[in-house]
Formats: structure tokens, sequence, C-alpha cells
């Protein structure tokens, strides 16, 4: 069986780490420039960057349990964040990372908590 961190799963770490970071900038920016534009879309930005965060580092340290939540968070909320930005699309002016399941980031927001939900079962003891 393979380990948590090695071959595919240094692959997955290294995505999420990207997408942590780039969910971080960017709420960073549209919270800390533009707040009152889109204030919905923003703290859920921030609230995505949290979760890739928490998710990063729960894979790199082998948090096997923690990382099987902050996953299954990030497939509920790109999929309430992404169903919200079809039907109430006035509450998105901005896109966040979840919007309209993640076509912004080529749809990767939708796959990657999949993989990862796919790889921790497949690593699991």
């Amino acid at each position: 069986m393979p380990e948590l961190r090695e071959g595919p799963g240094r692959m997955l770490i290294a995505v999420y780490g990207i997408f942590a970071l780039a969910a971080t900038s960017r709420s960073a920016v549209q919270i800390g420039t533009r707040f009152e534009h889109a204030p919905v879309a923003y703290v859920l930005s921030a609230f995505a960057a949290l979760v890739y965060v928490l998710a990063t580092v729960a894979l790199a340290r082998g948090g096997r349990r923690i990382a099987v939540v902050a996953c299954s968070i990030e497939l509920a909320g790109v999929l309430l964040v992404g169903a919200a930005s079809l039907l109430v699309p006035q509450e998105f002016p901005d896109a966040t990372v979840w919007s309209f399941f993640g076509i912004g980031y080529g749809f990767i927001p939708l796959v990657l908590p999949v993989l990862g939900l796919w790889w921790l079962r497949r690593t699991g003891p």
C-alpha cells in the first residue's frame, strides 16, 4: 500500500499548496481593496483559502483525519458555492475559487477534493 506522502501524494500536496497560496493571496487582495463590492464572495474566498491551507498542512504532516475533514468541507463548499453561484449570480458579482464549480481554475477545485479523498482512502491503514 502506498504511503500518504509518497508518489502521487507529493503531487497532491503540491497542488493543494499552490491553491492555498493562490486562494490566500486572492482573498487578501479582494478583502483589502474592495470588500464592499462583493462581501459574500470575498468571505467565501477567504474560507476556501483556510480550507486549502488546512488540507495542505494535514496532508504534508500525515494528519489523515484532519485531511479527510478538510477535503470533505472543500467538496461540500465547491458543490454548494458552485450551485449558489448559478442560482443567485447577483450574490457573486466577483468570482470565488469555488464559483461555478471552479470554472476559473479549470474545475480543479471540483476534482481536487475527490482526488484527495480517494488518495486518503487508498493509502489508509
